[in-house]
């Protein structure tokens, strides 16, 4: 029998949850024709000894929108062993788009996902204007992985409305359209929509993201477009406290199951210093909407984030600092010098929602004025000690005496990995959060996927192989209806994640490049131990090496 590819002697783990086997897969055609001891031959063999074999792990949030216009590879996530993911999340995105609101959705890029405006004025493509088209445009530019995309509110309400998406509900006639807008990108196979009610989700102009302005009418009329269709899923940003899930918030949830009838997953469960509690009493008081296809996602690594204020992403919450967005640097160390700005911050930061001010954990990380070079490594708080300052003034000073260039590290959240097992192994949650794509400068959580198998598989042994892998596979898979990817099994896609159980990983911190579009920056996060990442049947990495392939596909609701 003459086969396209067949892994040999690999140790199988299929997915599903089922016990780790010894045997060869063969390929045909992108699929998986045989599996146990193959006779034959193949154009390409690979000898898996030593080696897992597990099926290509599915990424269920990214914000690659803009990403996979100039970088065919969407990487980091696939140097990580992912092979499919999913896009268009938290409401934001690129289509649709009419020519005159490209500006609009790239600053709610900017805002949002902290993607440089410079990074997308020169490097999204734009050929396209409805979201079918933008699919299209995907698929023929050609991927490394497979694409999934979420439809995101915002753009298709700019569609109808223009710039008063952000500033009021649709009339009924709106509704209608955009909930037209939605079926046809349904209909082209997008996997459902995606909304934030996230304070911290701001647009142009620092105005509210478009799809913070739909009223309950507006998303009945969109759950209607998944339920009539019987497919698609619904995701969003959802906790105005992070982790807590208030009465509103509650309600909501039980609408868009409701009216949808269709699962919905909701960002995000994190440990807290302050509240330690808070992830499973959101569970125990969500356990009617859990019952009923409510998923939380969850991340299994510290939430570590870069902080430099020319990119004030992470106060976007804090009214007080809504006049240092989208301004220039000398415009926004005037207002971080500002009485009003300090005063609202430190108002914030005693009752704090999302950063707490724990100065002794900020950390300065890199500086651009060599006069500050010697300050790389320590802390705020033994800085602002020296300086006999209090932890908040000494934060926004050497930012501003470093012309904003100054970077922060800080752990936000999950800080106490001791905490993270009980989230990770809770079969109510859903492994991801990776934000492929976005806070490019900020953070890179990537690489999670080989983070959950170094760490909590082999080095902690906090969950079996086959758990972890189904973790990350069939489960993602299962939620977004996916029928051929996410398992090892004759017929499925021949989608692979090979490695080496021995030194699969990646590290708590990424690595800062420049190889955004102009020269932006951003933080990747590098693999360890994948061997072979194996999409639709033909490599795409091989020790860490492109095969100079693009054999990934857009993947079609109901079609996949």
């Amino acid at each position: 029998m003459s086969y396209d590819l067949i892994i040999r002697n690999g140790t199988i783990v299929d997915g599903t949850g089922a016990s780790r086997f010894h045997g060869d897969i063969a390929v045909k055609g992108g699929k998986i024709a045989e599996i146990g001891k193959v006779d034959g031959y193949a154009d390409r063999v690979i000898d898996a000894s030593d080696l897992v074999v597990a099926p290509g792990f599915v990424d269920p949030h990214t914000h690659y929108d803009a990403q996979i216009c100039w970088d065919h590879l969407t990487t980091p996530s696939c140097w990580h062993g992912v092979t499919s993911l999913f896009m268009g999340n938290c409401g934001v995105g690129l289509a649709p788009c009419r020519p005159e609101n490209r500006e609009i959705a790239a600053w709610d890029l900017v805002n949002v996902e902290a993607i440089p405006f410079d990074v997308l004025n020169q490097g999204v493509t734009w050929d396209w204007e409805t979201f079918p088209e933008y699919m299209n445009a995907a698929e023929r530019r050609g991927s490394g992985v497979n694409l999934g995309f979420m439809a995101p509110l915002s753009p298709f309400r700019h569609f109808v409305m223009g710039e008063e998406s952000m500033e009021r509900e649709a009339s009924s006639d709106e509704r209608s359209e955009i909930a037209n807008l939605l079926g046809q990108a349904v209909d082209a196979g997008a996997f459902g929509f995606s909304t934030t009610n996230l304070a911290q989700h701001i647009g142009y102009k620092g105005r509210p993201l478009a799809c913070r302005k739909a009223d309950l009418e507006e998303l009945r009329a969109y759950c209607k477009v998944l339920q009539e269709r019987g497919r698609g899923s619904i995701e969003l940003a959802l906790t105005k406290d992070v982790s807590v899930v208030d009465e509103s918030e509650f309600e909501l949830l039980d609408l868009l199951l409701s009216e949808s009838q269709r699962p919905v997953t909701w960002l995000a469960l994190l440990n807290r210093d302050d509240k330690p509690e808070a992830p499973q009493q959101t569970l125990r008081d969500t356990a009617p909407l859990l019952e009923r296809g409510a998923i939380p996602q969850v991340t299994v690594r510290p939430l570590l984030v870069q902080i430099d204020l020319r990119n004030p992403f992470l106060f976007a919450n804090i009214d007080c600092f809504n006049p240092a967005f989208n301004r220039t640097v000398e415009e926004q160390k005037e207002v971080y010098r500002s009485t009003s700005l300090r005063d609202g911050f430190r108002k914030e930061l005693e009752n704090p929602r999302i950063f707490s001010g724990k100065w002794e954990r900020a950390v300065i990380n890199q500086v651009g004025s060599p006069e500050l070079q010697e300050l790389v490594g320590r802390t705020v708080e033994d800085v602002a000690r020296e300086r006999g300052q209090d932890g908040m003034d000494t934060f926004l000073d050497l930012a501003i005496e470093d012309n904003l260039e100054l970077q922060y590290s800080y752990e936000l959240f999950n800080a106490d990995e001791s905490r993270i097992p009980e989230l990770i192994t809770d079969p109510r949650a859903m492994i991801g959060l990776s934000d492929g794509g976005a806070h490019v400068d900020m953070l890179c959580d990537a690489g999670y996927t080989t983070y959950l198998l170094g760490t909590w598989v082999r080095e902690k042994e906090v969950m079996s192989l086959e758990h972890a892998i189904k973790r990350i596979t069939s489960e993602p898979a299962d939620f977004y209806g996916l029928t051929t990817r996410g398992r090892i099994k004759v017929g499925a896609a021949a989608d692979f994640a090979i490695f080496d159980m021995s030194s699969v990983g990646s590290k708590r911190r990424g690595d800062m490049r420049k190889d955004l579009p102009g020269g932006g920056r951003r933080l990747v996060m590098p693999a360890e131990g994948i061997e072979y990442t194996i999409v639709n049947g033909t490599v795409l990495f091989e020790n860490n090496v492109h095969s100079g392939a693009l054999p990934g596909t857009v993947l079609r609701a109901g079609r996949d």
